[in-house]
């Protein structure tokens, strides 16, 4: 009875959109608590709180819900037709993550999910509960032991038919099912993962500390970006698909036929003087129903003009210039990085000489009182004097 279930909750699923399934034991011991508490000891979560905060459930699936006796755990593919590291030779575009350029995945994948949870349910007579990305469930580790991929060394999941490019969503059930076979890590002695990181955001093979990565510091981080990544940052806005798209694994992944997580070129790449331009209604309206909208137009247009200082196109310096006036220190912030990395020293001190004097910013007259030099070794906005020495505590 178990069997057939699980094989026509497959079909099922196949049918919803989802590419990937595998079934796990929800009661199996696991090491990714451990993993957990190390990587939050070593404050490697930054200020994502959230993961401290709820580290207690999020260390098992029987801590999030102890009547859980399987975890169904599926993927659907949003692998992108094009590299996306080609976008990031266009200086003057903003480049968007692959999985954020689309329809928001929580949305969508969470409706096929509450579907497939219901006739389940029904067919089985048991609890189930709907998760995607949404609770303090640990995703990748279940899906490693549902047998969908393994956690590379960039921490992600790696998919031998679908590549890095995998949506995760699960359901967990009180009912037993056959859990299917972990499946088994196919890294190797390969290193791309890790070699391409612009920030080296990663102190070992499979670690990872999101305080130095280009994903976190664009999405999560509230702040001003930390002076020594900025440069890093390059043309990204809203992400990094560095460690993702390098992997060799990807050339077996076809690219994603799915209408509703279709990919928008025009949201991927967009030129940065268009981006800076948005209002907060206009940003609104080009990033609704996306994950982008979640982060706010400050975070979005602080990354967009990092983004200009590191641009050679002419054309956004008026639009650097614009953004001194913004109602956002975040953004004010940002621009006065980018016109002193851009203009030579008597332009930038002739606009030093009109706003800093009004600036009532402590992070934003900092920026102003650094600008005098390009290269100086000021600290930069938020930065303690051991990070100012380059002293980043690792951990395993």
């Amino acid at each position: 009875m178990s069997q057939s279930l699980k094989a026509t909750l497959q079909t099922k699923a196949a049918r919803l959109g989802f590419e990937a399934f595998g079934v796990a034991d929800a009661a199996a011991p696991w090491e990714a608590g451990a993993r957990l508490k190390a990587f939050l000891e070593a404050g490697r979560h930054g200020s994502m709180t959230w993961l401290a905060e709820t580290a207690d459930r999020r260390s098992h699936p029987q801590a999030l819900w102890p009547d859980a006796k399987s975890v169904v755990m599926l993927g659907a593919s949003y692998a992108p037709q094009a590299d996306p590291l080609s976008l990031l030779q266009a200086k003057g575009q903003g480049v968007v993550s692959a999985y954020a350029a689309r329809k928001d995945y929580h949305d969508v994948l969470k409706g096929r999910l509450k579907d497939l949870a219901q006739w389940f349910a029904k067919a089985s007579g048991a609890d189930v509960k709907v998760f995607v990305d949404t609770a303090p469930l640990m995703e990748k580790p279940l899906a490693q032991a549902a047998g969908l991929g393994w956690q590379g060394k960039h921490t992600n999941l790696v998919s031998r038919e679908h590549g890095s490019w995998l949506f995760l969503g699960a359901i967990l059930t009180a009912a037993p099912l056959e859990p299917d076979a972990p499946e088994q890590d196919h890294c190797g002695s390969c290193r791309a993962c890790l070699d391409i990181c612009p920030t080296a955001a990663f102190p070992a093979p499979y670690q990872l500390d999101a305080r130095r990565c280009l994903a976190y510091l664009t999405i999560e981080h509230q702040g001003p970006i930390p002076a020594e990544f900025r440069d890093a940052l390059g043309n990204r806005v809203f992400g990094c698909d560095d460690c993702l798209a390098v992997c060799p694994w990807n050339k077996f992944a076809a690219a994603s036929q799915d209408a509703k997580l279709a990919l928008r070129e025009d949201l991927q790449a967009a030129p940065l003087a268009d981006l800076a331009a948005l209002d907060d209604a206009a940003f609104r309206a080009r990033f609704a129903g996306t994950p982008v909208k979640r982060t706010g137009r400050a975070r979005f247009l602080r990354n967009v003009l990092i983004a200009i200082g590191n641009s050679d196109d002419p054309q956004t310096l008026a639009a650097a210039e614009t953004a001194l006036a913004d109602e956002s220190p975040l953004i004010r912030g940002a621009a006065v990085w980018a016109l002193r990395k851009r203009l030579d020293a008597p332009a930038f001190q002739r606009l030093k000489e009109t706003h800093a004097p009004l600036e009532q910013d402590a992070d934003v007259r900092r920026e102003w009182g650094e600008a005098g030099d390009k290269h100086d070794g000021g600290n930069p906005p938020n930065e303690t004097p051991a990070e100012a020495a380059g002293v980043h505590p690792h951990a395993p």
